[in-house]
């Protein structure tokens, strides 16, 4: 499990401009192995190692996919690699999304967010549970995960703040729209902390239980290192994280205001 596993690329989906889905076969037989949505992977290209989500869990052909979003020269790299070429991978690592006995879910992602709430909507559809998905991103060609969703039997809205797809505006200004004429019992969201904090703030206005998937600079993903611990409560992302209930948010100071860098200087939002 903390030992990187060197995995041949099976297959790559271009989702957007920016964004590729690498495919890879994976053993779900050992327990210790199998991934649930929300939780993490380390991916080294044996040179460094990041943290990236979890977007597709596929029981039925042994494969999971990680969505990278080509942001730097770490991802650039991986962007640059071919069907057959080899990368370490380590975990599954985190806390994952709980389900519950909810029943009518609205999952909320924003960007390279979408990658945690694509695998816990398939998730949560197969576990007989009713998903609206909104899918937001500034434009229409980064929309992610439209067709793979619908087809998988959630109902999808887009929003871009440009208004090339779907509605106009940000993804609270959907949100909002949705909860006019439909009743949920839980939501779940990952994407920019500030509109996960627009996202918390609807939902305790309307009294719905939320999740929210937190992102924080990682090295150990062991809970060790403490690089990835949030003010004040010290909790560790990779390990009580990423994925936090709404309630936790009161201990977590620095959500939606700051994050710190590898260095540990605080970057305000």
């Amino acid at each position: 499990m903390h030992v990187p596993k060197v995995l041949k690329i099976k297959k790559i989906l271009t989702e957007s401009k920016s964004v590729k889905t690498f495919i890879f076969d994976w053993n779900f037989n050992d327990s210790l192995l199998k991934p649930e949505p929300g939780q993490f992977m380390m991916i080294w290209n044996f040179e460094d190692e990041k943290p990236m989500s979890i977007s597709k869990i596929d029981f039925e052909n042994n494969e999971i996919g990680i969505s990278i979003k080509n942001i730097g020269s770490f991802t650039n790299a991986l962007h640059q690699l071919n069907n057959g070429d080899k990368v370490g991978i380590r975990g599954p690592y985190g806390h994952g999304f709980e389900f519950n006995d909810f029943k009518k879910i609205l999952a909320i992602g924003g960007g390279i967010g979408m990658a945690p709430i694509a695998s816990f909507t398939e998730f949560a559809i197969k576990n007989n549970l009713d998903v609206d998905v909104i899918s937001a991103a500034t434009t229409s060609n980064e929309l992610l995960y439209e067709d793979r969703l619908n087809d998988a039997g959630a109902n999808v809205f887009t929003c871009t703040d440009d208004g090339s797809c779907g509605f106009k505006g940000f993804a609270t200004h959907r949100m909002e729209d949705l909860l006019q004429n439909n009743v949920y019992d839980l939501i779940v969201t990952c994407g920019p902390e500030i509109m996960m904090k627009g996202v918390v703030e609807l939902a305790n206005k309307h009294n719905i239980s939320v999740q929210i998937s937190m992102e924080r600079w990682m090295k150990c993903a062991l809970g060790v290192c403490g690089q990835c611990c949030v003010d004040d409560s010290g909790w560790r992302i990779c390990k009580e994280g990423p994925v936090f209930w709404a309630d936790d948010l009161n201990n977590i100071k620095e959500f939606a205001k700051y994050k710190r860098d590898s260095s540990g200087i605080r970057n305000y939002y």
